[in-house]
């Protein structure tokens, strides 16, 4: 997403100080998210049955990314696409048919006569594993054209300077999310994973709410401004724009499905559907550093890239911070305080939890460079090259994950946190050429980049 800073900051070159500044309301944002993972594993761990409800909760709120994703760039498109009365209604039309298209796909999901089929036969998980995933994504039912509604108001917000609010939307989200799983465990008898699952739908919903509210005087400017109706996008031409973002989002977000089914097949298969959800958690704290930076470092470069050095540098120390907090967990005993004490493992999850994240204690500085390589290419409008590197990091999490346990019979939580490390790394290598041809001015665009803008406000 694009955020526009003050005329000031734009001209001057970005200390680290006043980079860290920026950075840090979007950290905040992003952590308060991070918190959500842990916490809820931590109180569906309490609950009975922790294993069984772990492992579903995770597989259901991996389909549930699938059926998000191609709506998760809606932040993007709002910001960059929204100026006035006309480009808003279209947008939110857009938006809203695309959200009951992924409403509509999420209830095909959980009929009777389809879901049996994709989570016994084709993911392989025991019936009480199924059984349990089925009522999660069921309450999951409102979730992803929640987010789509919650990102579409929020990219009006950052268009519109307000980005404050969106943290104080996230602080809600926190509040009604952790008071609806603690309510639900203290007073029903649902099992953990509806427990999350209702809990985390309920805090979107009252986020997309809230977003709604705090962007009220906005939409007011802007169904008051009459734009040029040559500059403003149609229909086709919003597809255009927003197509290769959905391809991109769905790619990266589908791949969790495809480890749910390799770890279904794989030796201790529900031991590593139990720890991965938690596992995941903890490493999502340290890459939203990276997440959270790729907004500071497209701002802090300069019309021309010409601050690049000084972003890559804050970057470069970002990216070290990072590493060594989520290293410090997992190489020392605070690992058995995290996934026992506080994540309500018990001691056998909690040590089966600790080879996977020490493999994965890389992913938080490759996520930092990932925002800066993203933000080169968004800032040169090659978007192309970001969607061509998911797509090989998809393809190396699966050949990782096939050689892993179908060859070698590889226990399924070490093989993913693997499969997940060597794809990010394959996709930071994939983008180092075109990042390097930007900055050196050997790349200067291409026709679909060209037809892209021409459709653009």
């Amino acid at each position: 997403m694009v955020v526009h800073l003050r005329e000031a900051e734009v001209t001057q070159a970005p200390t680290a100080r006043r980079m860290f500044s920026f950075w840090l309301p979007m950290l905040a944002t992003w952590q308060m998210m991070a918190i959500e993972g842990p916490l809820l594993a931590a109180v569906i761990a309490r609950l009975a049955d922790a294993t069984f409800n772990l492992a579903a909760y995770g597989i259901a709120f991996s389909l549930a990314l699938m059926v998000e994703a191609p709506i998760i760039m809606m932040m993007m498109a709002s910001t960059a696409l929204v100026q006035d009365r006309t480009s808003y209604l279209r947008l939110r039309n857009f938006t809203i048919t695309l959200n009951i298209i992924i409403t509509v796909l999420m209830i095909v999901l959980i009929l009777p006569a389809i879901f049996p089929a994709l989570s016994e036969r084709l993911l392989g998980l025991p019936e009480q594993v199924a059984r349990l995933t089925h009522v999660a994504v069921l309450l999951l039912l409102p979730w992803p054209a929640a987010i789509g509604f919650r990102r579409f108001y929020q990219g009006l917000l950052i268009r519109a300077n307000l980005t404050r609010r969106i943290a104080w939307g996230t602080v809600l989200r926190l509040i009604v999310m952790s008071s609806t799983a603690l309510l639900l465990a203290l007073f029903t008898k649902l099992p953990g994973a509806a427990v999350g699952a209702a809990a985390l739908s309920m805090g979107v919903i009252a986020e997309a709410i809230a977003s709604r509210v705090m962007v009220h005087h906005t939409i007011r400017i802007l169904l008051s401004t009459e734009g040029d109706p040559e500059g403003t996008p149609n229909y086709r031409g919003i597809w255009s724009f927003y197509y290769p973002l959905a391809m991109t989002s769905t790619l990266a977000l589908g791949v969790h499905p495809l480890i749910v089914f390799f770890l279904g097949q794989s030796r201790m298969s529900l031991e590593s559907l139990a720890v991965m959800p938690v596992v995941n958690s903890l490493v999502f704290i340290f890459r939203s550093f990276g997440l959270s930076f790729q907004e500071v470092a497209l701002a802090s470069f300069g019309n021309k890239r010409e601050y690049f050095r000084p972003v890559r540098n804050f970057a470069t120390g970002l990216g070290f911070a990072a590493t060594a907090g989520i290293a410090l967990i997992a190489f020392t005993p605070l690992a058995t305080l995290w996934f026992r004490d506080i994540s309500g493992l018990d001691a056998g999850l909690a040590s089966f939890a600790i080879p996977p994240v020490q493999l994965l204690v890389l992913m938080p500085a490759t996520s930092v460079l990932l925002a800066v390589q993203r933000a080169v290419l968004v800032s040169n409008r090659r978007t192309v090259s970001i969607t061509q590197a998911t797509i090989l990091e998809v393809v190396l999490i699966f050949l990782v994950l096939f050689v892993s346990i179908v060859l070698f019979d590889a226990v399924g939580a070490i093989a993913a946190a693997l499969a997940v490390l060597l794809g990010r790394l394959g996709a930071n290598a994939f983008l180092t050429h075109p990042v390097r041809r930007i900055l050196t001015g050997r790349f200067a665009g291409n026709a679909t980049l060209k037809r892209e803008e021409a459709h653009a406000p």
